[in-house]
């Protein structure tokens, strides 16, 4: 531990986001400089507690109090190896991580926890600064090939750790640019392009290969890849939205969050549209339904346009503000979240039923039938059910419906029916150790355990990594007998 008292010197403290009026007028990430000994001073809060709960907590199992420390003495060397040695891409996870690290840090229990996944960014950027980051070329080959279906963050951290184990590997991408979620779903002004176009072209250097407007199971053949490679991994993602079928679905303005986004970002990237097929949310009010990251996008992105309005609504009910003694600390904290998206203009209830929408006679939504719901406990199944309140039903302005309920599970229609890969009743691949039925096909990510976060994905590609090329290698694996080290300073 660096500074025995650092956690009873300094408060808790982030950089400063620019101001929103300012933010807003343009997709550049929003937050400002925070300065080195400011950084240093963060790292100091890191306790020397008996048990790092932040271990657990992350999914990748970052080796946080070490990496504080040296950042504290200012090794940035070290802090980055240490950091890498567990994660691939600290540098989407300390942009985008919600921090469950932080949430199961020790001294969150009676104070703010570290600033866990800025550090994590600030190492990583002084790594790529000093030249730390090196494009990781294996010494020696094993010949065994390997295509990764999918360049998001599974299949980035699988392709990345299977070329480490000096296997050929060659990703698959079905969209026009590579990143999967981190391209299309993730607004610039949370995660620059930039950063990721870095990291690939580093791993590029490194020996793999990359294919893009490449669908298999579409344009390119599953069985045929089953011949040519010795191992597939399926990252494809969970990309089934999950509907809203209710009265007057089928008018126009009404889309899919994604839909939304994605078109967005590929408009910051420099790509047209037909007018026709253009969604804007300028001097339009806004309704998005669902209340979690991806509709606080939505939020973000409309404001960015210049909506007339934009509201999020919830079906659940509304958060508390601090924790309630059934959701004790390290538990991930059930509590009321604002984003800096909110920060910058919207209304948000909870607690909301979505009715109907209302059609402006024309084939195009101009509201939002809705109504108050009431939470309760069902005494006989103990499942929480709802009550509409009678008298709440009000129509809201809507000219634009945007859908952030979720996702339900991966297309079936391509690889997985193509290859007869098995799916379970939720409809992700099925798997046992990240191995599908059929032998040399394995799985990562939200294909394989539904729609969750992004270092959850890095956390699943390294471990299915490890599964296919124990199944490549044997047992005495050349990850696990002759070089434990590539995993260990992956």
């Amino acid at each position: 531990m660096g500074k025995p008292t650092g956690f009873l010197e300094f408060k808790r403290e982030l950089p400063k986001a620019k101001d929103s009026r300012e933010r807003i007028k343009d997709y550049k990430e929003i937050y400002l400089d925070f300065g080195e000994q400011k950084t240093l001073n963060q790292a100091a809060r890191c306790m020397d507690c008996g048990v790092p709960f932040c271990h657990s907590g992350c999914p990748l199992g970052n080796i946080i109090p070490d990496f504080n420390d040296a950042v504290y003495h200012q090794d940035w060397e070290k802090a980055y190896q240490i950091l890498s040695s567990t994660n691939n891409f600290p540098e989407f996870t300390g942009r985008i991580c919600p921090a469950p690290c932080e949430s199961s840090c020790v001294l969150g229990i009676n104070n703010p926890p570290v600033t866990i996944e800025y550090i994590e960014k600030a190492i990583v950027e002084k790594a790529f600064e000093s030249g730390y980051v090196k494009p990781h070329i294996p010494a020696k080959r094993t010949g065994k090939k390997v295509a990764v279906v999918g360049s998001g963050p599974a299949g980035l951290a699988a392709a990345s750790q299977m070329n480490k184990a000096g296997h050929w590997v060659t990703v698959f991408e079905r969209d026009d640019r590579l990143g999967g979620l981190l391209r299309y779903g993730i607004p610039d002004f949370k995660l620059e392009k930039w950063v990721i176009d870095r990291r690939i072209n580093l791993m590029m250097e490194a020996g793999i290969v990359f294919k893009t407007n490449s669908e298999v199971g579409k344009n390119v053949n599953a069985n045929e890849m089953m011949v040519e490679y010795d191992a597939i991994i399926l990252c494809g993602g969970s990309t089934v939205p999950r509907d809203l079928p209710i009265p007057g679905r089928e008018l126009k303005g009404i889309h899919f969050a994604m839909e939304f986004l994605t078109q967005q970002n590929k408009r910051v990237a420099g790509d047209k549209f037909m007018r026709k097929d253009e969604i804007f949310a300028t001097n339009k009010n806004v309704i998005v339904i669902g209340g979690g990251d991806t509709g606080s996008d939505c939020v973000g992105t409309s404001n960015r346009h210049r909506a007339k309005s934009v509201t999020q609504l919830e079906l659940l009910g509304k958060p508390p503000a601090n924790r309630d003694k059934n959701n004790p600390w390290p538990q991930w904290p059930m509590i009321l979240r604002t984003s800096s998206s909110h920060e910058e203009g919207c209304e948000r209830y909870w607690s909301i039923l979505t009715k109907e929408f209302i059609s402006d006679g024309k084939g195009h939504v101009k509201g939002l039938k809705v109504a108050d719901i009431k939470w309760m406990v069902n005494k006989n199944s103990g499942k929480a059910e709802f009550k509409e309140v009678p008298g709440t039903e009000r129509t809201l302005p809507c000219d634009l419906a945007l859908l952030s309920i979720g996702f339900i599970h991966p297309e079936h229609d391509n690889v997985i029916d193509q290859l007869e890969v098995n799916v379970d009743d939720r409809g992700n691949v099925f798997d046992s150790d990240y191995q599908t039925n059929q032998e040399k096909v394995f799985t990562a990510g939200d294909m394989r355990r539904g729609q969750s976060l992004v270092v959850w994905a890095i956390a699943e590609g390294r471990e299915a990594a490890r599964s296919a090329d124990r199944y490549l290698m044997g047992e005495k694996s050349l990850l696990e007998a002759r070089d434990e080290s590539l995993w260990e300073l992956a």
